[in-house]
């Protein structure tokens, strides 16, 4: 073949394969904190709706569960994204040395919850008088907290075993919850709960953040954000669009979630505010601050919860963030 004419072909060659190089996607799984529920559901919307696709990623959700440690499973390399609960583990990695950091914070609020019986309590001050049904995580964590700025006494609690009925027989009694859960069995049990909102408190810790591994950060930065980035956009588009194909894998992943379900939370998340509030209004969604990190870090320290001497700045990073990804997608008002 003359030179001129394989050098044509080898331009051809190269324009069709321009086309399937572009179509490579990076593969990329994420482990969630707990089974699939409304309260992931950006993360599912962004699979559903191709989202994820468009940033060049192909995206595994690993749902998380009672049995499954998907935390464990990030350290070892075997996914590349977690979603964690709050910002209390973060300051714990920092504190034992565990190479994570988190790149992005789903919730502005974290859902905690005190519920109590119409009538039994109007203020917060008011659950003071009641026994309160509280897990031994709580009891460690959001409890001391209550305990440091409240003045609420241990002497007052039960254990809460995840089960309303203890709650449900007794008036005099608060159970703790999550606003997008919680609430809505105990409606079905025909109680018409006071719902407290402990970030409404001033417990302000960030939640559902999402965390990668250190050296994720450092070699794949542009991974990181194109993840952040799709993954708001997938929250945009569930609160405030079509979230029916995200739902059905949601169902797919855990047969027991119900529409009923999922509608509720779906709107208690935008009733409250949970994912797109404060910073968010001019940030987008997954916002973060260094003063609102200071800020929970103290309460946590003032509270015996974290002690004084965590870097608690190395915990997370504002690299991704605050860039004001998806904010067209929010409807007028």
């Amino acid at each position: 073949m003359p030179l001129t004419r394989r050098a044509f072909a080898a331009s051809s060659l190269a324009l069709l394969a321009a086309p399937a190089r572009a179509q490579q996607l990076d593969k990329v799984s994420f482990g969630t904190n707990w089974v699939a529920e409304a309260e992931h559901g950006g993360f599912y919307q962004a699979v559903a709706d191709g989202t994820y696709r468009k940033y060049g990623l192909d995206v595994t959700i690993v749902p998380g569960g009672p049995q499954v440690n998907n935390r464990m499973l990030l350290l070892a390399g075997k996914i590349d994204f977690f979603m964690s609960a709050n910002c209390l583990q973060a300051f714990d990695a920092v504190a034992q040395n565990i190479p994570t950091v988190a790149v992005a914070a789903s919730f502005q609020k974290d859902p905690q919850v005190l519920l109590a019986h119409p009538g039994a309590a109007e203020t917060f001050e008011d659950l003071k008088a009641l026994t309160l049904l509280v897990s031994s995580e709580g009891m460690q964590t959001y409890f001391k907290w209550m305990q440091a700025e409240f003045g609420f006494s241990a002497e007052k609690v039960k254990p809460y075993t995840f089960n309303p009925q203890p709650f449900l027989v007794d008036k005099k009694s608060a159970m703790q919850g999550y606003v997008t859960s919680e609430p809505f069995a105990v409606e079905k049990a025909g109680v018409k709960p006071k719902i407290f909102l402990l970030a409404d408190q001033g417990f302000n810790t960030y939640s559902t953040l999402t965390e990668a591994r250190r050296d994720t950060v450092e070699k794949r930065p542009d991974l990181v954000q194109r993840f952040v980035d799709a993954s708001a956009i997938g929250w945009y588009n569930y609160l405030y669009g079509d979230s029916k194909a995200a739902n059905e894998l949601i169902r797919k992943h855990n047969p027991e979630m119900s529409d009923e379900l999922l509608a509720y939370s779906i709107g208690k998340m935008k009733d409250y505010g949970i994912v797109d509030s404060g910073d968010t209004l001019k940030d987008g969604i997954g916002a973060m601050n260094d003063a609102r990190m200071a800020s929970f870090f103290d309460k946590m320290v003032k509270a015996g919860v974290t002690k004084p001497n965590v870097d608690f700045r190395r915990s997370y990073t504002l690299q991704f963030v605050n860039k004001g990804v998806g904010l067209e997608l929010r409807p007028k008002k």
